[in-house]
């Protein structure tokens, strides 16, 4: 091959080469973008957990190792989330608290780890809404920053009251539906039975092992040993930033309806 045909044709694969290139970044340039995320793109409406009509009233006294976080008589053991140094505004009244609208979350002053959590609630009888609207509170199993940040078990009317799967009483918000739906109608009381392992982390902040949550609603299982992906993101997905021991947080939600009591509130650190 002569100097002039060897050059020719690597001047010629050269601008092949350019000439590939170019179509790939246009190709790239011209791509569609993926969509904006909103809420209904993390929803789950199907399927619809089955109903199971629960047992009798379970109104369980705590064992004599259980931290008392609500005695019936004062919110001693809270403080707003809001500022931990101030207390929670909530109502106190006949033996209940009752969330006090536009005050904020509230969050426990101990921070914890690995427990085993009782928790009473009840949606009022003369409960108004629909769907998302209607009795929205959640147990933050960890609060991992102020707002709603943190693990969220969510708490919810869902007595004949149709929403996403994976939003209504008793799943981990946006990510795992209840195995079943286990609730009291309005005026009777539901309970909380939790066990909940929380994230380990590694030196570097990179995610060990994900928290993983057991949960009995009304005495029916309705999460088994479910892992947690992540901390609660109404719109996007979940995912883990690392910490440590952390209070548990329950929710001021703000919707127009009638707000949720709470009662005879124990943990037991494991």
């Amino acid at each position: 091959m002569n100097i002039q045909n060897f050059f020719s044709q690597h001047t010629a694969l050269a601008f092949l080469a350019l000439g590939t290139l170019t179509y790939h970044n246009a190709m790239a340039q011209d791509a569609p973008k993926p969509p904006k995320m909103t809420p209904e793109m993390t929803e789950v409406w199907e399927p619809e957990p089955k109903v199971v009509t629960p047992g009798g009233i379970n109104n369980m006294a705590p064992p004599a190792d259980a931290i008392v976080l609500f005695d019936g008589k004062s919110l001693d053991k809270w403080a707003s989330s809001n500022d931990p140094n101030k207390p929670a505004q909530w109502t106190v009244a006949n033996g209940t608290f009752t969330v006090k609208k536009g005050t904020g979350n509230i969050q426990t002053k101990q921070a914890f780890q690995d427990y085993q959590l009782h928790l009473e609630w009840q949606v009022p009888a003369n409960i108004t809404g629909q769907g998302q609207s209607r009795g929205n509170s959640g147990l933050f199993l960890a609060s991992t920053g102020g707002g709603d940040a943190g693990y969220e078990l969510q708490i919810l009317d869902s007595y004949n009251n149709r929403t996403y799967s994976n939003g209504q009483a008793g799943s981990i918000y946006k990510q795992h539906p209840p195995l079943l739906n286990a609730m009291r109608k309005p005026g009777e009381w539901n309970s909380y039975d939790v066990i909940f392992t929380a994230p380990r982390f590694k030196e570097d902040g990179s995610l060990f092992s994900p928290a993983r949550v057991t949960v009995l609603h009304n005495g029916v299982v309705i999460q088994n040993d479910t892992e947690i992906r992540g901390t609660t993101q109404y719109i996007g997905l979940p995912g883990y930033t690392a910490h440590g021991k952390s209070p548990i947080k329950l929710q001021d939600h703000g919707d127009p309806s009638e707000p949720l009591s709470f009662r005879n509130i124990w943990i037991r650190e494991l």
